[in-house]
């Protein structure tokens, strides 16, 4: 194995170590969301409460993702990757003090810095995919850009899926403490290896840019992120703590049942991202364009709307159900919108772009998880599944003004 790996190029020997890289940072991520959700919610913290436990994490996620864009460019993202991957062990340390100490600001502490963490990750990775693809960009070259997008994008979320798994089961195996600490010692062996092998230049512009540049003057990459942040929004908003303390306090289900099923969802939902070329028409010599965002996007508007109007009649059937649907069409949905970022960023200092853009992410991502703990405290599930097919009825109508190919 080593020998055929030596044998790859040096573009794909780097593509596999950045993956490599967002996989092992996944895994700890999505353990330790699962982790603080389940941990907290037994201790006997409230909805709104949980929520605010990811507040920092999700408004420094904002934060990074736009001036991380700028200092990848700046700097290399490989230093960004290796810098995010130190800052989620810190961060997991945090969280090793004595069970007295684990107060709600020190909490949130943690999670601010797990929250650059990833998304100075995130942000590496994907602009490495840009940098990465050296060839020249044609028809063919979109298709294979899309391809590689997929295949990291769908291999992240089926990792964060299994992290989910890992954190019900570790808690329930090890204990918080326990299951930080192996998180800990895993961790540090993946960043120990990115810095021995990643290559120093990767993504660094040849023009330094300005930090008045972190703004992007591209209409199709300020559309975009704007229909980003309402389709993340749409998700958050009844999936961060909604669905895991609905779950828990309406079925009955333990810390097993529901870190497997969420876990489970996710897994699903990272194949179908993987999948998502040849869903949405590659086998046929096409790249998705705006109306691909518009069409799917719709699709997408019509499952919250439809669970929520059928949860009276059977609870569970209904929503496991519709989760299943949601879950397809979301990945598709995110898919194409990971793509079409890549595709939209300028060549030199892609980051700059795929920054802007996820910062747009990471604010969705706080309004829904914002609303998620507070909706569902105050009105109930119903109320955030309405609310997030509105998000997704916004987001379609952001999706007109994409750019479409022209005939």
């Amino acid at each position: 194995m080593i020998s055929a790996i030596s044998n790859l190029s040096a573009e794909v020997r780097q593509y596999l170590l950045v993956t490599g890289n967002y996989w092992g940072f996944t895994l700890t991520d999505g353990a330790l969301r699962m982790l603080v959700v389940l941990h907290f919610h037994q201790l006997g913290y409230r909805p709104l409460e949980i929520a605010l436990l990811f507040l920092f994490y999700e408004f420094f996620g904002i934060v990074t993702n736009l001036v991380g864009g700028w200092l990848g460019a700046r700097i290399g993202l490989n230093k960004t990757m290796n810098i995010g991957l130190s800052l989620q062990v810190i961060a997991l340390l945090m969280l090793t003090v004595p069970a007295s100490m684990l107060s709600v600001p020190w909490v949130m502490a943690a999670q601010a810095l797990s929250g650059i963490a990833k998304d100075l990750n995130k942000m590496s990775a994907k602009s490495s995919v840009k940098q990465l693809d050296k060839a020249k960009v044609d028809g063919q070259v979109e298709g294979h850009l899309y391809k590689l997008v997929a295949i990291l994008t769908g291999s992240k979320n089926t990792l964060k899926g299994v992290g989910f798994f890992l954190g019900g089961a570790l808690l329930t195996l090890a204990g918080f403490a326990g299951a930080v600490w192996i998180m800990i010692g895993g961790l540090s062996l993946v960043l120990l290896l990115s810095l021995i092998k990643l290559k120093e230049d990767l993504g660094k512009a040849k023009r330094k840019p300005k930090f008045s540049e972190v703004f992007s003057t591209s209409a199709a990459v300020n559309k975009l992120s704007a229909a980003r942040l309402f389709l993340f929004g749409a998700r958050d908003i009844w999936f961060v703590v909604a669905l895991p303390v609905y779950l828990s306090s309406e079925f009955g289900w333990d810390h097993w049942a529901v870190g497997g099923f969420l876990a489970s969802w996710v897994i699903a939902y990272g194949f179908v991202q993987a999948a998502a070329p040849w869903i949405t028409g590659r086998r046929s010599g096409k790249h998705p364009d705006g109306m691909s965002a518009l069409g799917w996007a719709l699709a997408l508007t019509a499952i919250p709307a439809l669970i929520a109007l059928g949860l009276d009649l059977n609870p569970q059937l209904i929503l496991l159900g519709g989760l299943v649907l949601f879950g397809v069409l979301f990945a598709v949905n995110s898919s194409l919108h990971s793509y079409l970022i890549v595709s939209y960023a300028k060549e030199d200092g892609a980051s700059m772009d795929v920054g802007f853009y996820y910062m747009a992410n990471a604010s969705g991502r706080l309004v829904g998880t914002l609303l998620s703990g507070w909706m569902f405290q105050a009105y109930g599930l119903e109320a955030c599944l309405w609310v997030s097919a509105l998000f997704l009825l916004i987001t379609s109508g952001l999706s007109l003004a994409l750019p479409r190919h022209q005939a």
